[in-house]
């Protein structure tokens, strides 16, 4: 498999404090099941749709302290090294070094301006996502933030992406492509997310019934924030999951409406 071009979003991991309540979570809402945790890398945990893999959950390091879970998204780079400097040089931050893990490839941890952790991965033997867009994988994100305009400035200078704004008075949307292809959003939070809540990555896995997806969140202890709503891109919601990790859900089938115009920025 080739490498994915730089800046596509790759793959997706979440650490959680209680491991087998979270594949239990996930395996129920969006019918993932797991491989084996891999001991050299810490019980890391890859999650399967079809026997592919499409994510991974990650019990937390010894002697770590574990607050709220939440998904990371990894960007693809052909240089983890050079990606940690476009980091550095447009105004964010390097969590974590870049580094090695074994054969498979290399990763870092970093934030924008605003505080919005994401990973960066450099493939080797793990490409990444095995399966995506369709259902119980990985569909879309978006950069979830209180200061879209910081956003818009950083994620270009650190990756080739072009960006365009929707045109729509009732959102602060905009959307990020590699060439014609559109893999991601940075969308405004707004006045009513309360203050306590950080900036973040919200990741989208695509279900076959968004009601019902939502309907087994909340069964199995997780807690809906915002929808169902039907939108041009599909019925989705957001959803946090009992251990804290905030996600959406989306029936892409189940678009109504024609789709905003974009204009570039």
């Amino acid at each position: 498999m080739a490498a994915r071009p730089e800046g596509t979003p790759c793959w997706a991991d979440a650490t959680f404090a209680d491991l087998p309540a979270a594949k239990q979570f996930y395996a129920e809402v969006l019918g993932w099941t797991f491989a084996e945790g891999a001991p050299e890398y810490g019980g890391y945990t890859q999650a399967l749709k079809d026997g592919k893999a499409v994510g991974a959950l990650v019990p937390p390091m010894p002697g770590q302290q574990q607050g709220p879970s939440a998904w990371t998204l990894y960007f693809a780079s052909p240089d983890v090294t050079a990606t940690a400097e476009k980091v550095r040089a447009a105004g964010g931050t390097v969590l974590l070094e870049p580094m090695p893990v074994g054969p498979l490839g290399s990763m870092a941890l970093a934030q924008d301006p605003a505080g919005v952790v994401f990973g960066v991965w450099q493939a080797g033997e793990h490409e990444g996502f095995e399966l995506r867009d369709v259902t119980g994988t990985y569909g879309w994100a978006e950069v979830f933030t209180r200061d879209t305009a910081a956003a818009n400035s950083f994620f270009p200078r650190v990756f080739p992406y072009r960006v365009q704004r929707m045109l729509d008075e009732n959102v602060d949307y905009s959307v990020y492509s590699l060439g014609d292809e559109q893999v991601l959003g940075s969308m405004g939070m707004t006045p009513q997310v309360p203050a306590e809540v950080p900036p973040f990555i919200n990741v989208h896995f695509i279900v076959a019934d968004c009601d019902a997806a939502v309907a087994k969140v909340t069964e199995l202890g997780g807690q809906v924030v915002f929808g169902p709503m039907t939108s041009p891109f599909g019925r989705f919601a957001s959803v946090v999951d009992p251990q804290g990790a905030p996600f959406s859900v989306i029936d892409p089938a189940a678009a109504e409406g024609e789709r905003p115009t974009l204009a570039d920025s």
